[in-house]
């Protein structure tokens, strides 16, 4: 069951204690220098609204709380990759690609993974859905409101969050300034998952480099790719949250999961008895018709042709 928790507007349009963060946001949303913060029970909510508390940023700008690191009570790695002709400059992906996210989870008792991929995704899609895996795999785990520090190597799914676009892309109708989003469909996920953690922090590290989280999550990936084969299921391990899908183009078709197997009845036709070696085939009942092309059509009318051409001889013989 969902916890419950009481938001207290301190400076807003109407100051008070919310139990929605719907209604919290209709409060501070475009008010300068707003107070808010989400508490777990109603007397901590009390004791912000008479000013003993400190501020806090929005619940939706949670993801932003400073989590030094190194401090975080857990830590989280991120990753995407694929292996197609889209990493270089001109090159699109094939729908034959593979494609693969990775995320490690390391708790203060235990050290939790998780992976898998799909058929022609880009690598910046399997950044987000590593993202996405992760945060589910902490909220199933009861985990949101533990001090939080995701580390990844990528800024296409950075900047959206630290640099506040996601807001943006929302009051425009998931789409950017300049037209359409892409990944819309995960972005929506993203921004809703955000919600639910009170201390959420991102660090970005270089890709390939010395940080050990990250390269296992990059060597976790790159397993699954390596275990990717057509017209099989694809790797999955700890996948928790569900996706949009992404409808399969036709020459993929067969590289999202194995054909299943059917069973087809065969019925056996009824077997010719085979004719006897001397008996021979029945005669056709009709006739042969004469060849419109002036071929002999059997034996008696070849022989009576050679008979015929061979009177002719003679008769020209006897009278030269």
């Amino acid at each position: 069951m969902a916890k419950t928790k009481f938001y207290a507007v301190r400076k807003g349009y109407h100051p008070g204690i919310y139990t929605t963060w719907a209604d919290c946001q209709k409060q501070t949303n475009g008010y300068g220098g707003a107070q808010f913060k989400s508490f777990t029970t109603r007397s901590e909510a009390e004791v912000f609204m008479q000013g003993h508390a400190t501020a806090s940023k929005p619940a939706k700008k949670a993801a932003q709380t400073s989590v030094p690191v190194g401090k975080a009570d857990i830590t989280v790695y991120t990753d995407g990759g694929n292996r197609n002709t889209g990493n270089v400059q001109g090159g699109q992906v094939k729908t034959t690609d593979k494609s693969a996210w990775a995320y490690q989870i390391e708790l203060p008792d235990q050290t939790l993974t998780g992976t898998s991929g799909e058929w022609g995704a880009t690598n910046n899609r399997m950044e987000v859905m590593a993202l996405i895996q992760a945060l589910d795999r902490l909220t199933i785990l009861d985990k949101t409101e533990a001090n939080i520090l995701v580390i990844t190597d990528s800024k296409y799914v950075l900047n959206p969050i630290q640099q506040h676009w996601l807001s943006g892309w929302r009051k425009r109708g998931w789409r950017r300034s300049n037209g359409e989003l892409i990944n819309a469909e995960l972005w929506k996920i993203v921004d809703q998952q955000l919600k639910n953690f009170s201390h959420l922090d991102f660090h970005w590290v270089k890709g390939h480099a010395t940080t050990n989280g990250n390269v296992t999550v990059d060597h976790l990936l790159n397993q699954t790719m390596d275990q990717m084969t057509p017209g099989k299921p694809i790797p999955e391990h700890h996948a928790t949250a569900k996706t949009p899908t992404r409808a399969p183009k036709t020459a993929q078709g067969d590289l999202f999961k194995a054909a299943p197997v059917t069973t087809t009845k065969v019925t056996a036709k009824p077997k010719t008895p085979l004719q006897s070696a001397t008996t021979p085939a029945p005669k056709s009942a009709t006739p042969k018709q004469p060849d419109p092309a002036g071929h002999l059509a059997n034996d008696q009318q070849k022989a009576h042709s050679i008979s015929a051409m061979e009177s002719i001889v003679n008769d020209w013989k006897n009278h030269n």
